[in-house]
């Protein structure tokens, strides 16, 4: 008897790879669409984000409409206030008087969200993606094949460690890791915290706060001229808008690269009330005499080496151009976040568009392969859409350009100008 043959896969409108709060979004935003047929695949076994980071007090430095769907659809039932609202803490939320939602508030909204989704595979590892007779084909390291005529792509970013950590014995960690990590910091005699930016200044707070009751010595060195503020004024914010999008999108490429060095400190930079909160801190313990801490700017890290349970740290005083060396027992790596191209996609690299750096040629329409409509990027292009591609307050504009792609149809309005400013003379 002749075997019969498999039956080919459902084919989908899209897949989305990875959920964060992106790619979240999107699925949230389609659920109600019945003309739009898409499944999103994670990794992880539930939804995660920044777990690492919990601290106490902690929240996001954008308002909670910037939530996974709001700014596209405020009447959708998967918004941060319809969560409070069935949750039972509307009204705490509103008499808190405070925009910036925890952080580990927000962890629970996603999850709360994903929840309720239709469309989400958690547990589910894509392995490789090719493109056969017009669909491509998402295979997973289960066995499963889904088939579809888009790809998004959500796999987010991965801790940066410097390069003259990598492989280093003992047990240092990246941020990401701080909640997991930290009462093995705390039996420490000195802590040295390596990095620039709010996940730096948030454990330094922390570990300031106790440094009384395990006293330790306890390092904060960073590259950065000084302890940069986010910049959040009004006028700035404007550039987290379509207009400024469409202004830089248009810029030579050049260009581009440049002022990604020069824009970090509009979205890496510290909450200015942390930074003060840390002063006044110092301060308070500095009455009773000398606190063991060090704050060491203008200071990149050039070395290090691990021997009998102790760290040597070796710097370059980039101003004064000097070299000087910490010794630590404990070692925190806030150093960021950086993108890897995700090596499933290394079938259809043919497919994809880069640019003369090497990385993704990202389109006005946030597609990345050579249809110009066929693959779609989250986050992962601030080379090419700015501050805007990182910010969660964009994200719901972003996935509401994204259905109208993959509609050939406006869903949800697309704003295209929203700033006083002019950015283009």
């Amino acid at each position: 008897m002749t075997a019969l043959p498999e039956p080919a896969p459902r084919t989908h409108d899209f897949v989305g790879i990875g959920l964060g709060p992106f790619n979240l979004g999107l699925a949230c935003l389609t659920e109600p669409i019945a003309e739009l047929d898409g499944v999103f695949l994670e990794s992880k076994p539930d939804f995660e984000w920044h777990a690492g980071m919990f601290l106490d007090g902690a929240h996001l430095q954008t308002p909670f409409m910037s939530d996974l769907v709001t700014l596209a659809d405020p009447t959708s039932p998967y918004s941060f206030l319809n969560y409070l609202k069935e949750k039972g803490r509307l009204y705490s939320f509103y008499i808190r008087e405070n925009f910036y939602p925890l952080r580990v508030e927000y962890d629970d909204y996603c999850r709360w969200a994903a929840s309720k989704l239709s469309s989400v595979r958690f547990d589910t590892t894509v392995s490789e993606v090719t493109y056969e007779d017009g669909h491509y084909l998402v295979r997973t390291e289960s066995g499963d094949t889904f088939r579809a005529r888009h790809l998004v792509l959500g796999t987010g970013t991965v801790p940066f460690v410097p390069q003259v950590c990598r492989g280093l014995a003992g047990d240092l960690f990246h941020n990401a890791q701080y909640m997991h990590r930290k009462a093995e910091l705390l039996d420490k005699r000195s802590i040295t915290i390596v990095g620039s930016g709010q996940s730096a200044a948030e454990i330094y707070y922390e570990l300031l706060a106790e440094i009384d009751v395990h006293g330790y010595q306890l390092n904060w060195v960073t590259r950065s001229p000084r302890f940069f503020p986010l910049e959040y004024t009004k006028l700035t914010l404007e550039m987290t808008s379509p207009d400024y999008i469409d202004y830089f999108r248009a810029l030579p490429e050049e260009t581009r690269y440049r002022l990604e060095k020069q824009q970090k400190g509009l979205f890496k930079g510290i909450n200015s009330d942390l930074i003060d909160s840390i002063f006044d801190l110092l301060y308070q313990k500095n009455i009773q005499g000398p606190v063991p801490t060090r704050l060491l700017t203008n200071s990149s890290l050039t070395s290090a080496g691990y021997d009998n349970g102790v760290y040597s740290l070796g710097f370059h005083q980039d101003e004064q151009d000097k070299d000087f060396e910490i010794r630590t027992e404990g070692l925190v790596l806030a150093t960021g976040y950086h993108y890897q191209p995700p090596a499933f996609l290394e079938p259809v690299r043919d497919r994809i568009r880069f640019d003369g750096h090497g990385r993704f040629d990202v389109a006005r329409n946030y597609a990345i392969d050579v249809t110009g409509r066929g693959v779609f990027l989250q986050n992962a292009g601030v080379h090419t859409h700015s501050v805007t591609s990182p910010d969660l307050g964009m994200g719901a504009y972003r996935n509401s350009y994204i259905i109208r792609e993959l509609l050939g149809t406006e869903y949800y309005p697309v704003e295209k100008t929203i700033a006083f400013q002019e950015f283009a003379v």
